[in-house]
């Protein structure tokens, strides 16, 4: 039985380590202070758009307030975190390209289906709606007058 059990058992692979370093869990020194000099960036520039309320026309200080948001973004681009959403960032965007999209008439089909099952599931909820009305209000209300 044990030689049968040989004969028609799957070869065993070598489950090997894994290659990739492990990745330090915590943040760096550096990068907290480039995470701190990024929000203070942010917080300045939202600061500044309501301290120069009638000072300078909004557009002026809309532009400062999106531009400190790209300073906090770019600061914070260079940090591990930063680095690690890049790496999603450009691994969602592999898996966007494999995604097979519906057609056009696929997706006009599946809304027109769509529109049709709300507009049959609201008028029975109309109708449900309509009937416990009547009935509560037109029968058992009426019953104990």
């Amino acid at each position: 039985m044990c030689e049968a059990m040989t004969l028609f058992a799957p070869p065993l692979r070598h489950i090997g380590m894994n290659t990739k370093a492990e990745q330090p869990k915590g943040l760096s020194g550096a990068d907290i202070g480039k995470l701190v000099l990024a929000g203070l960036v942010l917080v300045v520039g939202v600061f500044a758009y309501s301290w120069f309320n009638n000072v300078v026309a909004a557009s002026i200080r809309l532009i400062g307030v999106v531009l400190a948001l790209v300073v906090a973004l770019a600061i914070g681009y260079f940090t591990a975190p930063g680095r690690r959403v890049k790496h999603f960032l450009s691994e969602s965007q592999f898996e966007l390209r494999k995604v097979v999209w519906p057609t056009r008439d696929e997706t006009l089909k599946t809304t027109g289906i769509i529109i049709v099952v709300v507009i049959i599931l609201s008028l029975l909820l109309g109708l449900i709606d309509w009937l416990l009305k009547t009935i509560v209000f037109d029968w058992l209300l009426k019953l104990g007058t």
